[in-house]
């Protein structure tokens, strides 16, 4: 048992890697990191930007992000939008390399017990991108997964920290995230809540990165994107 045990808190520290593979003929890659940053006691907006620098996301979402990070752009440049939770010192935030058509849409979610949650959703030109930081109860979270999915647009990815056990079992939505742990509960319990699902898109790969200051290690994304206009403008 203790063999076991080691072994696989070995595997949460060194995730394995997969090869990405390149998108096919007339789609473009699109590289997201979703990271839950622990709010006043974990990575800072310099660890954010060493994240960044790193591994040059097009888009970077953050969970309890709170007011130091706003000095983000300033260190690394493109277009930031924060959204406080109600209530809390700490909310979603959305980094971008490259300026979005339109402002993140912030949406209520179906309220707990202990505080309401919402979800920030990015537009990018007919590509919809949820940011979640979903609540606790295995059951809420996923009536907060089919609120989020009925506003979405046929092509979404849904990237956050699910705070989810077992599948989401939200139809139409494949779950393409890195099968790796990314948090451990107590020190003692590797989870798996910081996941990726998509719908009408194609994951070309994914990964669980290094831990950092935060009590979650980030998960990166390369999804397959049909080129628009607007979207080779950008590349």
């Amino acid at each position: 048992m203790r063999r076991a045990y080691r072994r696989l808190i070995q595997r949460v520290r060194r995730p394995a890697q997969i090869p990405e593979r390149p998108p096919a003929a007339g789609k473009r890659a699109l590289k997201i990191i979703s990271w839950n940053l622990l709010r006043l006691t974990g990575a800072t907006a310099d660890d954010v930007a060493r994240l960044i620098r790193r591994y040059h996301p097009d888009i970077l979402l953050m969970q309890e992000a709170t007011h130091a990070i706003d000095s983000l752009p300033g260190q690394v440049g493109g277009h930031y939008w924060r959204t406080l939770l109600p209530g809390r010192i700490h909310g979603l935030a959305v980094w971008s390399r490259n300026d979005l058509p339109h402002p993140p849409v912030v949406m209520p979610l179906p309220a707990g017990s202990v505080f309401q949650r919402v979800c920030q959703i990015v537009d990018l030109d007919g590509v919809g991108i949820a940011n979640v930081h979903l609540s606790h109860g295995q059951v809420l979270n996923r009536r907060q997964l089919r609120r989020i999915a009925r506003v979405l647009p046929e092509r979404a990815a849904v990237l956050g920290d699910f705070n989810l056990i077992g599948p989401a079992l939200l139809p139409g939505f494949e779950d393409v995230g890195p099968r790796h742990p990314t948090h451990v509960m107590g020190d003692i319990v590797p989870l798996r809540i910081d996941r990726c699902l998509v719908r009408d898109l194609t994951c070309l790969y994914s990964a669980v990165l290094p831990r950092r200051r935060s009590d979650h290690r980030p998960i990166v994304v390369t999804l397959a994107v049909a080129i628009v206009p607007a979207l080779l403008a950008a590349a």
